[in-house]
């Protein structure tokens, strides 16, 4: 790798080395013979950096690949599924090093409206008159760590509970472990019992009448932490993605970065173990 000044988005050693076995098995299935040229750390380091930064692709700095190289790479990852392998298998790295059942049996849903970008099909955005956003609607569930479970990205007008049984049927195929899951007031009987017969139990956790202002609210506040750590990456303070697949590509990415943090941060003895909030209420087995 050519030598050049790291940014503070550039993936730390022990980061790259949860991710690359991943990237070199997908990269031998397609060598066909040839010898490979392009650096794929430095190809992640400029998706972290468009990413952390918000810039579009064309101004990425010279000293990082071509940005016609590194989108034909975000977008190969999207489309095959990598992004979402390599996003997958670090959530359960995390898990195991939380003390965690790989596979979760508890989750915690909700949605989130953003504005979309001018050039986005019409058919892929739409208005939330609740939060007064022209855009598309993140739809997520997490486990109880904050761990992205599942997205799904809709047009902003898709009501919460209709998002939330897409939500559930997603979570019912790719993780039939989960039996449990935790919602707020949006969603109504209709998702609750649809989420029953696929054996997952709703709960809604609404706000206190005498609650004022910002209250954590018990167990869902771990998806609102994910929220939050989205809001870090500037990319995503607005699907700024033409498609709705790019944007999950995105989004995964971004999940990509912080959990191998973490990861690398716990093995490298760096600072201390997470605190545990008081409104975990025993929740550590999920």
């Amino acid at each position: 790798m050519t030598e050049r000044r790291a940014y503070p988005s550039d993936l730390k050693d022990d980061q790259w080395e949860l991710i690359e076995p991943l990237l070199l098995e997908w990269r031998a299935a397609r060598a066909e013979g040839r010898e490979p040229t392009t650096d794929l750390r430095e190809v992640v380091n400029a998706i972290l950096y468009v990413a952390r930064t918000g810039i579009a692709w064309r101004y990425l700095p010279h000293d990082l690949p071509p940005h016609t190289t590194v989108y034909g790479y975000f977008q190969a990852w999207e489309k095959d599924g990598t992004a979402e392998e390599i996003h997958d298998t670090l959530r359960e790295q995390l898990r195991k090093k939380k003390g965690r059942r790989i596979l979760p049996t508890a989750a915690v849903i909700d949605a989130q409206s953003v504005k979309a970008p001018p050039n986005a099909p019409d058919a892929t955005q739409g208005w939330d008159g609740g939060k007064k956003v022209k855009g598309r609607k993140r739809h997520i569930a997490t486990d109880t760590l904050g761990l992205l479970l599942v997205l799904i990205i809709t047009a902003a007008g898709v009501q919460d509970t209709n998002g939330g049984r897409l939500v559930v049927d997603e979570l019912a195929v790719k993780l039939p472990t989960v039996t449990k899951a935790w919602v707020d007031a949006g969603y109504k009987a209709k998702m609750i019992a649809h989420a029953s017969n696929l054996g997952i139990d709703v709960e809604v956790v609404s706000r206190g009448a005498e609650q004022k202002g910002f209250v954590v609210q018990k167990v869902r506040w771990r998806v609102e932490q994910t929220f939050g750590i989205m809001s870090r990456y500037r990319r995503l303070h607005r699907d700024y993605e033409a498609l709705p697949t790019r944007s999950r590509s995105m989004i995964h990415w971004a999940m990509v970065n912080s959990m191998s943090h973490r990861l690398w941060h716990r093995q490298a003895g760096n600072g201390t173990t997470a605190r545990q909030g008081s409104c975990d209420n025993g929740l550590a087995w999920y």
